[in-house]
């Protein structure tokens, strides 16, 4: 079958930039904390560096739920069975994607993400690698409504949030997410869904702040991508990358730091940063066992089985969509 085709779901304007990218960074300035969502990280030159950084010692989740999803591949094909149409939210590379398919016998794969060359390339790769598989790319944001392509809609779905992404979220941000994809993939279908674990500080902060600087050029790329398709003046060598552990939110912080007072602008709209100001470009949320189900069902899901790694510790949960219930 290979890729069926493209669907497309991200509005860009006369100039070709996403619509909602130029929203959220006027609107992420122009707050008392400067904050930028981490999901414009991915234009072709993140991801690539995102796909550098996994390949890192430092950076274990990528390693660890490869380990699972080859450890335990037997169990978690048992669990989901073969035929449902696989949609994987934020599919990058789809580097892990072949250890599920390969695991389950899927009737469908549709991979999902906002960076379209990313998409296309990671999609005709899978399409050489499973021949036989019918595979429709949709280039959308997945944090957003996304609607699926007409031919899975009668197949049971399996829903796949690989990378411990769901850290990126707040807890607020996260249950919407959930319930929204509760919603798109419908009765009768599963999640699986990758879980960082709470961890020793040193580990975390080492993974997010890597002695070779590729996590630091991933950050610093976010301002080099508002600079080309924002015409923007930032001075980025003027910044500079740090991650910190925030217990209270049990999450590490990703920073752009501002070494010194400076004004630019983007859109020739005008900005001012003093010295010491950041710019919050990413959280990664880390979860106990009782917080990653009570976040679960929140957003519409029910537990079924979990794989945990223990060092460091990592988990693989299966959950199932809630059904509706009038009772509380």
């Amino acid at each position: 079958m290979g890729v069926v085709r493209n669907l497309r779901q991200v509005s860009a304007d006369d100039a070709g930039v996403d619509i909602a990218f130029r929203a959220d960074v006027h609107a992420g300035l122009s707050q008392r904390q400067k904050a930028i969502p981490a999901r414009w990280f991915y234009d072709a030159t993140g991801s690539a560096l995102f796909e550098d950084i996994t390949a890192l010692p430092e950076y274990y989740p990528t390693r660890s739920e490869t380990d699972l999803l080859t450890r335990h591949a037997a169990d978690i094909a048992a669990a989901i069975g073969p035929g449902r149409a696989v949609v994987e939210l934020g599919s990058g590379s789809s580097t892990k994607t072949p250890l599920l398919l390969d695991a389950i016998d899927p009737a469908a794969y549709v991979p999902v993400d906002i960076s379209g060359d990313f998409l296309r390339d990671s999609a005709e790769a899978l399409a050489e690698r499973f021949p036989g598989l019918a595979i429709y790319p949709v280039e959308a944001d997945f944090t957003q409504r996304v609607d699926l392509p007409r031919e899975i809609c009668p197949l049971p779905k399996l829903g796949f949030f690989p990378g411990s992404t769901i850290g990126n979220m707040v807890a607020r941000t996260a249950i919407d997410l959930l319930r929204n994809w509760r919603s798109a993939l419908g009765d009768g279908s599963l999640m699986l869904i990758g879980v960082d674990r709470i961890k020793d500080i040193g580990i975390l902060e080492l993974a997010y702040d890597d002695p070779a600087g590729v996590t630091a050029a991933f950050n610093i790329n976010l301002l080099e991508r508002i600079n080309r398709e924002l015409g923007g003046d930032m001075a980025v060598e003027n910044f500079s990358h740090r991650a910190v552990w925030d217990d209270i939110h049990a999450r590490i912080e990703m920073h752009l730091v501002a070494a010194c007072d400076m004004d630019f602008t983007i859109d020739g709209r005008a900005y001012r940063m003093a010295k010491g100001e950041t710019i919050h470009s990413e959280n990664s949320h880390k979860y106990g066992v009782r917080d990653a189900n009570l976040l679960l069902r929140a957003g519409g899901w029910t537990p079924l089985a979990t794989w945990d790694d223990v060092d460091p510790a990592f988990a693989l949960i299966l959950a199932e969509a809630t059904e509706f219930r009038s009772a509380p």
